[in-house]
Protein backbone atom coordinates (compact mmCIF):
# COMPACT_ATOMS: atom_id res chain seq x y z
CA UNK A 1 0.00 0.00 0.00
CA UNK A 2 2.54 2.24 1.00
CA UNK A 3 4.24 1.69 -2.39
CA UNK A 4 0.84 2.26 -4.24
CA UNK A 5 0.54 5.52 -2.06
CA UNK A 6 3.41 6.86 -3.11
CA UNK A 7 3.12 6.22 -6.78
CA UNK A 8 -0.19 8.07 -6.86
CA UNK A 9 1.51 11.43 -5.22
CA UNK A 10 4.44 10.74 -7.68
CA UNK A 11 1.99 10.79 -10.55
CA UNK A 12 -0.33 13.67 -9.16
CA UNK A 13 2.89 15.50 -8.39
CA UNK A 14 4.22 15.37 -11.87
CA UNK A 15 0.60 15.79 -13.42
CA UNK A 16 0.50 18.95 -11.72
CA UNK A 17 3.73 20.38 -12.36
CA UNK A 18 4.11 19.50 -16.20
CA UNK A 19 0.05 21.49 -16.40
CA UNK A 20 1.50 24.25 -14.65
CA UNK A 21 4.95 24.03 -16.93
CA UNK A 22 3.31 23.87 -20.32
CA UNK A 23 0.84 26.34 -19.32
CA UNK A 24 3.41 28.88 -18.18
CA UNK A 25 5.63 28.11 -21.21
CA UNK A 26 2.11 28.60 -23.09
CA UNK A 27 1.93 32.06 -21.54
CA UNK A 28 5.34 33.25 -22.00
CA UNK A 29 6.25 32.19 -25.03
CA UNK A 30 3.52 35.16 -26.50
CA UNK A 31 5.45 37.53 -24.25
CA UNK A 32 8.78 36.87 -25.77
CA UNK A 33 7.38 36.90 -29.15
CA UNK A 34 6.35 40.44 -28.58
CA UNK A 35 9.89 41.29 -27.11
CA UNK A 36 10.84 40.37 -29.89
CA UNK A 37 8.84 42.40 -32.20
CA UNK A 38 9.24 45.36 -30.37
CA UNK A 39 12.76 44.89 -30.27
CA UNK A 40 12.88 45.25 -34.07
CA UNK A 41 10.69 48.04 -34.44
CA UNK A 42 12.66 49.76 -31.65
CA UNK A 43 15.57 49.21 -34.17
CA UNK A 44 14.43 49.96 -37.05
CA UNK A 45 13.48 53.22 -35.42
CA UNK A 46 16.51 54.19 -34.68
CA UNK A 47 18.24 53.33 -37.56
CA UNK A 48 15.39 55.89 -39.64
CA UNK A 49 16.46 58.45 -37.29
CA UNK A 50 20.06 57.64 -37.96
CA UNK A 51 19.86 57.56 -41.40
CA UNK A 52 17.48 61.01 -41.33
CA UNK A 53 20.84 62.70 -41.32
CA UNK A 54 22.23 61.47 -44.91
CA UNK A 55 21.24 61.07 -48.45
CA UNK A 56 21.11 57.35 -49.51
CA UNK A 57 24.21 56.11 -51.58
CA UNK A 58 26.55 59.12 -50.68
CA UNK A 59 28.66 59.60 -47.20
CA UNK A 60 25.82 60.13 -45.22
CA UNK A 61 24.28 56.91 -45.26
CA UNK A 62 28.03 55.55 -43.82
CA UNK A 63 28.04 58.40 -41.08
CA UNK A 64 24.53 56.88 -40.07
CA UNK A 65 25.91 53.36 -39.67
CA UNK A 66 29.29 54.14 -37.82
CA UNK A 67 26.86 55.76 -35.22
CA UNK A 68 24.47 52.90 -35.42
CA UNK A 69 25.20 50.77 -31.78
CA UNK A 70 25.90 47.50 -32.97
CA UNK A 71 24.57 44.09 -31.77
CA UNK A 72 25.45 41.03 -32.38
CA UNK A 73 22.33 39.68 -32.71
CA UNK A 74 20.95 42.15 -35.40
CA UNK A 75 21.43 43.01 -38.91
CA UNK A 76 20.71 45.82 -40.10
CA UNK A 77 20.74 47.22 -44.11
CA UNK A 78 18.78 49.86 -46.50
CA UNK A 79 16.62 48.98 -49.41
CA UNK A 80 16.74 51.75 -51.93
CA UNK A 81 13.80 51.81 -54.42
CA UNK A 82 15.83 50.14 -57.14
CA UNK A 83 16.23 46.94 -54.86
CA UNK A 84 20.10 47.92 -54.34
CA UNK A 85 20.49 47.42 -50.47
CA UNK A 86 23.27 49.30 -48.43
CA UNK A 87 24.88 47.15 -46.12
CA UNK A 88 24.59 49.24 -42.58
CA UNK A 89 25.98 46.30 -40.61
CA UNK A 90 29.36 45.35 -41.65
CA UNK A 91 31.33 41.99 -41.72
CA UNK A 92 27.29 40.76 -41.82
CA UNK A 93 26.09 38.64 -44.73
CA UNK A 94 22.97 40.51 -46.25
CA UNK A 95 19.51 40.09 -45.67
CA UNK A 96 17.09 38.51 -48.65
CA UNK A 97 15.31 40.53 -50.38
CA UNK A 98 11.85 39.53 -51.48
CA UNK A 99 8.77 41.26 -53.42
CA UNK A 100 7.21 42.57 -49.99
CA UNK A 101 10.33 43.71 -49.23
CA UNK A 102 10.65 45.68 -52.59
CA UNK A 103 7.10 46.79 -52.12
CA UNK A 104 7.71 48.98 -49.19
CA UNK A 105 10.58 50.42 -50.54
CA UNK A 106 8.70 51.67 -53.77
CA UNK A 107 6.23 52.72 -51.57
CA UNK A 108 7.83 54.75 -49.35
CA UNK A 109 4.74 53.65 -46.90
CA UNK A 110 3.89 50.81 -44.37
CA UNK A 111 6.17 47.83 -43.07
CA UNK A 112 6.89 43.81 -43.60
CA UNK A 113 7.69 41.20 -41.49
CA UNK A 114 8.91 38.18 -42.60
CA UNK A 115 11.36 34.53 -41.14
CA UNK A 116 14.29 33.98 -43.84
CA UNK A 117 17.40 31.74 -42.65
CA UNK A 118 20.88 33.46 -43.68
CA UNK A 119 23.52 30.38 -44.26
CA UNK A 120 22.08 28.26 -40.83
CA UNK A 121 20.80 30.93 -38.85
CA UNK A 122 17.22 31.95 -38.80
CA UNK A 123 16.34 35.73 -38.78
CA UNK A 124 12.84 37.83 -38.19
CA UNK A 125 13.15 40.41 -40.70
CA UNK A 126 11.79 44.03 -40.09
CA UNK A 127 11.21 46.02 -43.21
CA UNK A 128 10.16 49.31 -42.51
CA UNK A 129 9.69 52.09 -45.37
CA UNK A 130 11.86 55.22 -44.99
CA UNK A 131 10.70 58.65 -45.35
CA UNK A 132 11.99 60.09 -48.63
CA UNK A 133 12.14 56.69 -50.17
CA UNK A 134 13.89 53.32 -49.66
CA UNK A 135 13.12 50.95 -46.35
CA UNK A 136 15.30 49.98 -43.62
CA UNK A 137 15.32 45.82 -43.05
CA UNK A 138 16.54 44.80 -39.46
CA UNK A 139 17.33 41.71 -38.93
CA UNK A 140 17.17 39.85 -35.43
CA UNK A 141 19.05 36.44 -34.93
CA UNK A 142 17.17 34.19 -33.57
CA UNK A 143 19.88 31.79 -32.08
CA UNK A 144 19.95 33.13 -28.62
CA UNK A 145 16.54 33.56 -28.64
CA UNK A 146 16.49 30.27 -29.16
CA UNK A 147 19.54 29.44 -26.69
CA UNK A 148 17.60 31.57 -24.04
CA UNK A 149 14.25 28.98 -24.83
CA UNK A 150 16.20 25.79 -24.59
CA UNK A 151 18.30 26.85 -21.01
CA UNK A 152 14.66 27.26 -19.96
CA UNK A 153 13.44 24.08 -21.01
CA UNK A 154 16.54 22.10 -19.55
CA UNK A 155 16.70 24.46 -15.71
CA UNK A 156 13.09 23.24 -16.01
CA UNK A 157 13.57 19.82 -16.87
CA UNK A 158 16.33 19.65 -13.57
CA UNK A 159 14.27 21.87 -11.23
CA UNK A 160 11.16 20.12 -11.94
CA UNK A 161 12.95 16.27 -12.01
CA UNK A 162 14.90 17.06 -8.73
CA UNK A 163 10.99 18.31 -7.09
CA UNK A 164 9.71 15.24 -8.13
CA UNK A 165 11.87 13.21 -6.24
CA UNK A 166 12.05 14.81 -3.64
CA UNK A 167 8.43 14.79 -3.13
CA UNK A 168 8.72 11.28 -4.08
CA UNK A 169 10.93 10.86 -0.78
CA UNK A 170 8.87 12.49 1.43
CA UNK A 171 5.56 10.85 0.27
CA UNK A 172 7.56 7.81 0.73
CA UNK A 173 8.61 8.79 4.22
CA UNK A 174 5.32 10.59 5.34
CA UNK A 175 3.18 7.84 4.18
CA UNK A 176 5.40 5.51 5.83
CA UNK A 177 4.51 6.97 9.16
CA UNK A 178 1.05 7.71 8.50
CA UNK A 179 1.03 3.81 7.77
CA UNK A 180 3.11 2.39 11.01
CA UNK A 181 0.12 2.33 13.04
CA UNK A 182 -1.96 0.37 10.10
CA UNK A 183 0.81 -2.03 10.02
CA UNK A 184 0.99 -2.61 13.99
CA UNK A 185 -2.47 -3.22 13.67
CA UNK A 186 -2.21 -5.93 10.72
CA UNK A 187 0.70 -6.99 12.75
CA UNK A 188 -1.40 -7.41 15.65
CA UNK A 189 -4.64 -8.93 13.73
CA UNK A 190 -2.21 -11.38 12.15
CA UNK A 191 -0.98 -12.41 15.57
CA UNK A 192 -4.38 -13.03 16.89
CA UNK A 193 -5.28 -14.73 13.84
CA UNK A 194 -2.20 -17.11 13.96
CA UNK A 195 -1.96 -17.90 17.69
CA UNK A 196 -5.92 -17.20 18.84
CA UNK A 197 -4.94 -15.66 21.63
CA UNK A 198 -8.01 -12.58 22.33
CA UNK A 199 -6.45 -11.50 24.45
CA UNK A 200 -3.24 -10.01 22.60
CA UNK A 201 -3.19 -6.28 23.00
CA UNK A 202 -3.74 -3.96 19.99
CA UNK A 203 -1.47 -0.99 19.28
CA UNK A 204 -2.69 2.48 21.15
CA UNK A 205 -5.49 4.61 19.10
CA UNK A 206 -5.15 7.57 17.31
CA UNK A 207 -7.52 10.14 16.92
CA UNK A 208 -7.01 9.49 13.04
CA UNK A 209 -9.23 7.18 10.75
CA UNK A 210 -7.02 4.25 11.73
CA UNK A 211 -7.47 5.23 15.67
CA UNK A 212 -10.75 4.92 15.16
CA UNK A 213 -10.23 1.86 12.84
CA UNK A 214 -8.25 0.26 16.18
CA UNK A 215 -11.47 1.03 18.55
CA UNK A 216 -13.10 -1.04 16.36
CA UNK A 217 -10.78 -4.19 16.26
CA UNK A 218 -10.73 -3.88 20.32
CA UNK A 219 -14.72 -3.40 20.36
CA UNK A 220 -14.88 -6.60 17.79
CA UNK A 221 -12.10 -8.30 20.69
CA UNK A 222 -13.90 -7.48 23.25
CA UNK A 223 -17.35 -8.54 22.05
CA UNK A 224 -15.32 -12.08 21.05
CA UNK A 225 -13.78 -12.12 24.42
CA UNK A 226 -17.17 -12.05 25.98
CA UNK A 227 -19.02 -14.67 23.34
CA UNK A 228 -15.61 -16.99 23.92
CA UNK A 229 -16.52 -16.32 27.46
CA UNK A 230 -20.33 -17.29 27.16
CA UNK A 231 -19.55 -20.34 25.46
CA UNK A 232 -17.10 -21.71 27.64
CA UNK A 233 -19.64 -20.85 30.25
CA UNK A 234 -22.40 -22.65 28.26
CA UNK A 235 -20.99 -25.66 28.23
CA UNK A 236 -19.62 -25.72 31.52
CA UNK A 237 -23.33 -24.92 33.09
CA UNK A 238 -24.87 -27.30 29.99
CA UNK A 239 -22.23 -30.11 31.02
CA UNK A 240 -23.32 -29.64 34.51
CA UNK A 241 -27.28 -29.72 33.76
CA UNK A 242 -26.76 -32.54 31.68
CA UNK A 243 -24.97 -34.85 34.63
CA UNK A 244 -28.03 -35.02 36.34
CA UNK A 245 -30.57 -36.38 34.16
CA UNK A 246 -27.87 -38.72 32.36
CA UNK A 247 -27.12 -40.18 35.65
CA UNK A 248 -30.74 -41.00 36.25
CA UNK A 249 -31.17 -42.82 33.14
CA UNK A 250 -27.90 -44.65 33.14
CA UNK A 251 -28.95 -45.49 37.06
CA UNK A 252 -32.52 -46.33 35.35
CA UNK A 253 -31.28 -48.58 32.74
CA UNK A 254 -28.57 -50.18 34.89
CA UNK A 255 -31.27 -51.58 37.66
CA UNK A 256 -33.09 -52.85 34.36
CA UNK A 257 -30.59 -54.92 33.14
CA UNK A 258 -29.52 -56.17 35.87
CA UNK A 259 -33.17 -56.85 37.44
CA UNK A 260 -33.28 -58.77 34.37
CA UNK A 261 -37.68 -59.25 34.28
CA UNK A 262 -37.45 -60.05 38.39
CA UNK A 263 -38.70 -56.61 39.29
CA UNK A 264 -41.95 -56.61 40.63
CA UNK A 265 -44.33 -54.74 37.96
CA UNK A 266 -45.18 -52.00 39.90
CA UNK A 267 -41.43 -50.98 40.43
CA UNK A 268 -40.44 -51.80 36.95
CA UNK A 269 -43.26 -49.25 35.74
CA UNK A 270 -41.95 -46.58 38.22
CA UNK A 271 -38.48 -47.27 36.45
CA UNK A 272 -39.76 -47.06 32.74
CA UNK A 273 -41.73 -43.77 33.95
CA UNK A 274 -38.59 -41.89 35.27
CA UNK A 275 -36.43 -43.36 32.02
CA UNK A 276 -39.45 -41.41 30.21
CA UNK A 277 -39.50 -38.56 32.15
CA UNK A 278 -35.85 -38.05 32.39
CA UNK A 279 -35.82 -38.64 28.45
CA UNK A 280 -38.33 -35.89 28.26
CA UNK A 281 -36.24 -33.32 29.99
CA UNK A 282 -33.13 -34.60 28.45
CA UNK A 283 -34.99 -33.83 25.13
CA UNK A 284 -36.39 -30.41 26.42
CA UNK A 285 -32.81 -29.54 27.62
CA UNK A 286 -31.52 -30.22 24.45
CA UNK A 287 -33.56 -28.03 22.83
CA UNK A 288 -33.30 -25.14 24.93
CA UNK A 289 -29.39 -25.64 24.60
CA UNK A 290 -29.45 -25.15 20.63
CA UNK A 291 -32.01 -22.35 20.65
CA UNK A 292 -29.89 -20.76 23.19
CA UNK A 293 -26.68 -21.59 21.31
CA UNK A 294 -27.46 -20.78 18.31
CA UNK A 295 -29.97 -17.96 16.49
CA UNK A 296 -32.52 -20.05 15.07
CA UNK A 297 -34.42 -16.78 13.67
CA UNK A 298 -31.14 -14.76 12.17
CA UNK A 299 -32.60 -14.76 9.00
CA UNK A 300 -35.95 -13.22 9.59
CA UNK A 301 -35.91 -9.52 8.78
CA UNK A 302 -37.29 -6.76 11.62
CA UNK A 303 -40.92 -5.75 11.16
CA UNK A 304 -43.21 -3.17 12.79
CA UNK A 305 -45.78 -5.18 15.07
CA UNK A 306 -48.28 -4.71 17.77
CA UNK A 307 -47.59 -6.26 21.04
CA UNK A 308 -51.72 -7.30 21.63
CA UNK A 309 -51.73 -9.46 18.33
CA UNK A 310 -48.69 -11.44 19.19
CA UNK A 311 -49.97 -11.87 22.95
CA UNK A 312 -53.40 -12.93 21.57
CA UNK A 313 -51.61 -15.70 19.37
CA UNK A 314 -49.70 -16.49 22.07
CA UNK A 315 -52.24 -17.32 24.61
CA UNK A 316 -54.28 -18.72 21.98
CA UNK A 317 -51.77 -21.33 21.72
CA UNK A 318 -51.59 -21.75 25.03
CA UNK A 319 -54.91 -21.99 25.89
CA UNK A 320 -55.59 -25.07 23.43
CA UNK A 321 -52.99 -27.00 24.94
CA UNK A 322 -53.07 -26.15 28.61
CA UNK A 323 -56.69 -25.74 28.84
CA UNK A 324 -55.90 -22.51 31.22
CA UNK A 325 -57.36 -19.44 31.72
CA UNK A 326 -54.98 -16.86 30.10
CA UNK A 327 -56.45 -12.83 30.15
CA UNK A 328 -54.90 -10.15 28.08
CA UNK A 329 -55.46 -6.01 29.13
CA UNK A 330 -53.55 -3.75 26.93
CA UNK A 331 -52.94 0.04 28.10
CA UNK A 332 -52.08 2.46 25.06
CA UNK A 333 -50.19 0.02 23.07
CA UNK A 334 -47.46 1.06 21.14
CA UNK A 335 -46.01 -0.71 18.16
CA UNK A 336 -42.27 -2.11 18.32
CA UNK A 337 -39.88 -3.22 15.78
CA UNK A 338 -38.42 -6.70 15.84
CA UNK A 339 -38.28 -10.34 14.52
CA UNK A 340 -41.72 -11.43 14.35
CA UNK A 341 -40.43 -15.37 16.11
CA UNK A 342 -38.01 -14.34 17.83
CA UNK A 343 -40.41 -12.21 19.82
CA UNK A 344 -43.50 -14.88 19.69
CA UNK A 345 -40.80 -17.16 21.58
CA UNK A 346 -40.45 -14.47 24.40
CA UNK A 347 -43.89 -14.61 24.85
CA UNK A 348 -44.39 -17.99 24.55
CA UNK A 349 -41.23 -18.68 27.29
CA UNK A 350 -42.33 -15.80 29.68
CA UNK A 351 -46.43 -17.51 29.54
CA UNK A 352 -44.60 -21.31 29.90
CA UNK A 353 -42.60 -19.75 33.25
CA UNK A 354 -45.65 -18.67 34.64
CA UNK A 355 -48.52 -21.64 33.88
CA UNK A 356 -45.34 -23.79 35.17
CA UNK A 357 -45.34 -21.64 38.59
CA UNK A 358 -49.11 -20.72 39.07
CA UNK A 359 -51.73 -23.10 40.35
CA UNK A 360 -53.68 -24.75 37.86
CA UNK A 361 -56.96 -22.94 39.31
CA UNK A 362 -55.40 -19.39 38.35
CA UNK A 363 -55.51 -17.22 35.51
CA UNK A 364 -52.41 -15.82 34.44
CA UNK A 365 -52.71 -12.30 32.86
CA UNK A 366 -50.87 -11.02 30.21
CA UNK A 367 -50.71 -6.53 30.33
CA UNK A 368 -49.33 -4.52 27.85
CA UNK A 369 -48.80 -0.67 28.48
CA UNK A 370 -47.11 0.88 25.90
CA UNK A 371 -44.01 -0.86 24.38
CA UNK A 372 -43.78 -3.17 27.84
CA UNK A 373 -45.16 -6.73 28.00
CA UNK A 374 -45.37 -8.18 31.59
CA UNK A 375 -47.30 -11.69 32.42
CA UNK A 376 -48.51 -11.68 35.69
CA UNK A 377 -49.29 -14.99 37.27
CA UNK A 378 -50.02 -16.68 41.37
CA UNK A 379 -47.15 -18.36 42.01
CA UNK A 380 -44.93 -18.52 44.62
CA UNK A 381 -43.50 -15.48 43.19
CA UNK A 382 -39.54 -14.21 43.25
CA UNK A 383 -37.75 -13.26 46.51
CA UNK A 384 -36.02 -9.70 46.03
CA UNK A 385 -32.49 -11.27 46.39
CA UNK A 386 -33.32 -13.44 43.21
CA UNK A 387 -34.68 -10.94 40.96
CA UNK A 388 -31.43 -9.93 39.51
CA UNK A 389 -30.74 -13.34 38.48
CA UNK A 390 -33.69 -15.38 37.67
CA UNK A 391 -32.73 -14.32 33.52
CA UNK A 392 -28.93 -16.28 33.71
CA UNK A 393 -28.44 -19.32 32.37
CA UNK A 394 -29.73 -22.63 34.18
CA UNK A 395 -30.61 -20.34 37.35
CA UNK A 396 -33.41 -21.69 39.96
CA UNK A 397 -33.71 -20.18 43.00
CA UNK A 398 -33.89 -22.33 46.03
CA UNK A 399 -37.92 -22.90 46.26
CA UNK A 400 -38.32 -24.14 42.26
CA UNK A 401 -35.43 -26.30 42.35
CA UNK A 402 -37.84 -29.39 42.13
CA UNK A 403 -40.07 -27.73 39.36
CA UNK A 404 -39.98 -29.73 36.02
CA UNK A 405 -37.62 -27.16 33.75
CA UNK A 406 -34.32 -26.38 32.50
CA UNK A 407 -33.69 -22.98 33.74
CA UNK A 408 -33.17 -21.40 29.89
CA UNK A 409 -36.61 -20.28 29.02
CA UNK A 410 -35.61 -16.50 30.57
CA UNK A 411 -32.43 -16.76 29.44
CA UNK A 412 -33.55 -16.66 25.91
CA UNK A 413 -36.09 -14.57 27.00
CA UNK A 414 -33.21 -11.84 27.68
CA UNK A 415 -31.47 -12.52 24.95
CA UNK A 416 -33.65 -11.54 22.00
CA UNK A 417 -34.65 -8.86 24.10
CA UNK A 418 -31.42 -7.34 24.66
CA UNK A 419 -30.12 -7.69 21.32
CA UNK A 420 -33.55 -5.70 20.18
CA UNK A 421 -32.50 -2.87 22.33
CA UNK A 422 -34.91 -3.61 24.77
CA UNK A 423 -34.57 -4.66 28.93
CA UNK A 424 -36.23 -7.69 30.89
CA UNK A 425 -37.50 -7.09 34.46
CA UNK A 426 -38.73 -9.39 37.37
CA UNK A 427 -40.59 -8.76 40.15
CA UNK A 428 -42.88 -10.23 42.86
CA UNK A 429 -46.42 -8.95 43.15
CA UNK A 430 -48.01 -7.34 45.84
CA UNK A 431 -50.53 -9.71 46.43
CA UNK A 432 -48.68 -12.98 45.47
CA UNK A 433 -47.43 -14.46 42.37
CA UNK A 434 -44.64 -13.06 40.01
CA UNK A 435 -44.34 -10.00 37.40
CA UNK A 436 -41.67 -11.26 34.47
CA UNK A 437 -41.44 -8.81 31.41
CA UNK A 438 -39.67 -6.88 28.84
CA UNK A 439 -39.79 -3.52 27.17
CA UNK A 440 -38.97 -2.58 23.69
CA UNK A 441 -37.98 0.46 21.47
CA UNK A 442 -40.79 2.04 19.70
CA UNK A 443 -41.72 1.77 16.34
CA UNK A 444 -40.36 5.94 15.70
CA UNK A 445 -36.67 5.41 17.15
CA UNK A 446 -35.38 1.43 16.39
CA UNK A 447 -32.44 0.38 17.24
CA UNK A 448 -31.86 -3.43 16.02
CA UNK A 449 -29.04 -5.38 16.50
CA UNK A 450 -29.38 -7.22 12.99
CA UNK A 451 -26.08 -9.16 13.43
CA UNK A 452 -28.88 -11.08 16.18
Amino acid sequence: MRTRLTLVVFGATVVAIVVALVTAYRSVSPLVAAQVDRGLVDRADTVLALLGEGSPGSGGTALAASKLPVRVDMTEQLLLPDGTVLPLTPGRDPLPVNDSDLAVARGGTGSAETEVTVGAVSYGVLTKARPGGGAVMVGQNYAEVERVDREFLWRTASITAAAVLLVALAAWLAIGRILRPMRRLAHATQRITTTRDLSTVLPEAGRDEVGDLTRDFNAMLAALRLSRAQQHRLVQDAGHELRTPLTSVRGSAELLHRAKGRLEPADESQVLTTLVQEAKALDALVGELVELATDQHADEQPAELELPELAEASAERFRRRTGRTITISAEDPVAVIARPRALSRCIDNLLDNALKFSPADTAVEIRIRGTELAVLDHGPGIDPADQGSVFDRFYRADRTRSTPGSGLGLAIVHDIVTAHAGSVFAAARPGGGAEVGFRLPSAVHPRIDRNM
